[in-house]
């Protein structure tokens, strides 16, 4: 009797060992799974996912073609897309011939910059003169106050530079640069998802959605940011597959060939080099020195940067992997972003130091020779205490903006498409300027800000299932999709009374259109599916996405600026607020 009762005993304890917590029963009703054991470096680092031999079977690819294309897919299959999106971008990029919007600011301030190293204050007129003198026009003197850092400026200049100034020269780099970042999405969703197919899903979303499209064919600040952005998210990405490849690659080894965690090496190991790290401290620099709002984006991925090298010592093995990042990676994470961000930051200032201080160089440059005199901080560079004055004065200037703007929204509106913003509009009869002359009484002819309609509304499915995927899932790709949205989108809700616009959306596009790849793939269905189930999800997918592109192809007229009746125009008006 005693033996069996402690045999029974020794069983029930077992059971209660392996149990899973009580918060991880519980949240299995709103669909929680815990993780399987497997061998630890496949949770490390994941195997990319590799076509079934039924598709190329069923293709009739011999299987040595077939080889060759799964191997070199991770960069064909991008290619193709940045190509396509690149011809779509460039594609009579010239058009409008015309100073749209915001460019009337920038174009001119990248001009100055890259004849002076500091803006200068234009004349009214000086539009019209640009459009009919070009590189002809004077260049004025006189330093003008702006409220932006320079480089997305000098980047629009390096256009105006190759090109001249003309419409396609202040276009050309933010061209360039949307076409690339569809390059880097592809790449980037194929590392996040080890998957090319899903990768190159969601750069083809991005190169199909409309403000993406506008914000590449106009010289506006916002899709400069936007690239810094991404190629600093990427650049983390790879440092995370570097950072735990060498943990994987540290831990020991079973006879049966199973790598198993071990703490001694999960909590002493040293990543030592992390150039990919040093490089996204680069890019968000550049981020934050083309916009200020980069500056959220730089403490979102630093803490995202660290959280994830924590979770990388805890899958290895640690026990304490909040002590093992703050004694091994903290540190060096900091160096790595904050202070190589703020240098890049002030170099990029360099035209504007290296201007005279005598009243003739940059807006502000003489104001510690002259206002500033005297005070505590004398000590420090003349250069330096003007430059943290002009800072001081834009820091003013952003918090006070509140001039009402007839496309001015508000971010609540954002997400739905609540409020574009047109850059062009114009009105010509039938006959003229690309009218028909069978269009009846008029024609439009407008470039309007507009997210694809269907592509943003089904990224707000798409965001609420990447929330529940990374909050009951604890799936770490969900994570880093909403940290890039929230970064790129929740602070202008502290600004809601300010002048703000729908464009400065751009920012955080990349991330819905990887929150879209991700819930197109869940529907797609895991390949372990039956059959019957991966017919239904690709057929589901599908629609979707020929939805998506048939819809940016309806809109096209009016993100290119071509001239269609009116009637027509009014058809694409979907809702009241986007007239």
């Amino acid at each position: 009797m005693t033996s069996t009762a402690s045999s029974t005993d020794t069983r029930q304890d077992q059971a209660t060992e392996q149990r899973p917590p009580s918060w991880q029963l519980r949240l299995r009703r709103f669909g929680y799974a815990p993780r399987t054991a497997t061998d630890v470096r496949d949770r490390l680092v994941p195997p990319y996912t590799r076509p079934s031999p039924r598709l190329w079977a069923a293709l009739g690819v011999p299987k040595s073609l077939a080889d060759v294309l799964v191997r070199w897919s991770g960069w064909l299959g991008p290619l193709l897309v940045t190509l396509v999106a690149g011809l779509m971008r460039f594609w009579n990029l010239g058009s409008p011939k015309a100073v749209i919007f915001d460019e009337t600011y920038y174009a001119k301030d990248a001009w100055a910059l890259i004849h002076r190293g500091f803006e200068v204050n234009w004349p009214k007129a000086a539009n019209d003169q640009i459009l009919q003198n070009g590189d002809a026009v004077t260049l004025p003197s006189d330093a003008a106050y702006v409220v932006h850092p320079p480089v997305g400026k000098y980047v629009i200049g390096i256009g105006e530079w190759l090109f001249g100034f003309t419409p396609f020269g202040w276009r050309f780099m933010t061209a360039v640069l949307g076409t690339l970042s569809v390059l880097l999405l592809c790449r980037i969703g194929r590392r996040l998802f080890r998957s090319t197919f899903l990768g190159c899903l969601a750069g083809a979303l991005m190169a199909v959605d409309g403000l993406h499209f506008v914000m590449s064919r106009t010289a506006l600040l916002d899709l400069v940011l936007m690239f810094f952005v991404l190629a600093a998210f990427g650049c983390l990405v790879v440092d995370r597959d570097r950072a735990r490849a060498r943990l994987a690659a540290a831990l020991p080894v079973g006879p049966d060939g199973i790598a198993r965690p071990d703490a001694g090496i999960a909590e002493s190991l040293r990543h030592g080099w992390r150039p990919w790290r040093l490089a996204a401290g680069v890019c968000l620099g550049l981020a934050f020195a083309t916009k200020w709002n980069g500056l959220y984006v730089l403490a979102a991925f630093a803490l995202m940067a660290v959280w994830w090298d924590v979770a990388g010592r805890r899958v290895a093995g640690a026990e304490r992997p909040y002590v093992a990042v703050l004694r091994r990676d903290l540190g060096w994470a900091f160096l790595s972003t904050v202070p190589v961000a703020v240098a890049t930051y002030v170099l990029s200032w360099l035209g504007w130091i290296l201007s005279p201080d005598d009243g003739s160089g940059g807006y502000f440059r003489n104001w510690a020779v002259t206002d500033g005199k005297g005070g505590s901080f004398t000590w420090l560079p003349d250069w330096l205490r003007s430059m943290w004055h002009y800072e001081h004065e834009v820091y003013q200037f952003h918090v006070g903006l509140s001039s009402p703007h007839t496309y001015q929204s508000n971010p609540w509106s954002w997400i739905v498409l609540g409020r574009p913003v047109s850059y062009f509009y114009e009105d010509p009869p039938a006959g003229k300027d690309g009218c028909p002359t069978d269009a009846g009484e008029k024609c439009a002819r407008e470039v309007l800000a507009l997210g694809t309609p269907v592509l943003w509304w089904a990224a707000c499915f798409a965001i609420l299932y990447v929330l529940w995927r990374w909050f009951f899932r604890r799936d770490w790709r969900a994570g880093a999709i909403a940290c890039g949205v929230v970064a790129g989108y929740l602070p202008w809700f502290m600004y809601q009374e300010r002048t703000i616009f729908f464009f400065y959306a751009v920012v955080f596009v990349p991330f819905l259109c990887l929150a879209v790849a991700m819930m197109i793939g869940a529907i797609l269905g895991p390949p372990a599916s039956s059959e019957r189930r991966r017919v239904v999800g690709a057929a589901a997918s599908g629609v979707l996405v020929l939805l998506i592109a048939w819809n940016f192809i309806y809109f096209w007229p009016i993100y290119t600026g071509q001239a269609i009746p009116i009637d027509s125009w009014r058809a694409r008006m979907w809702l009241d607020t986007w007239v």
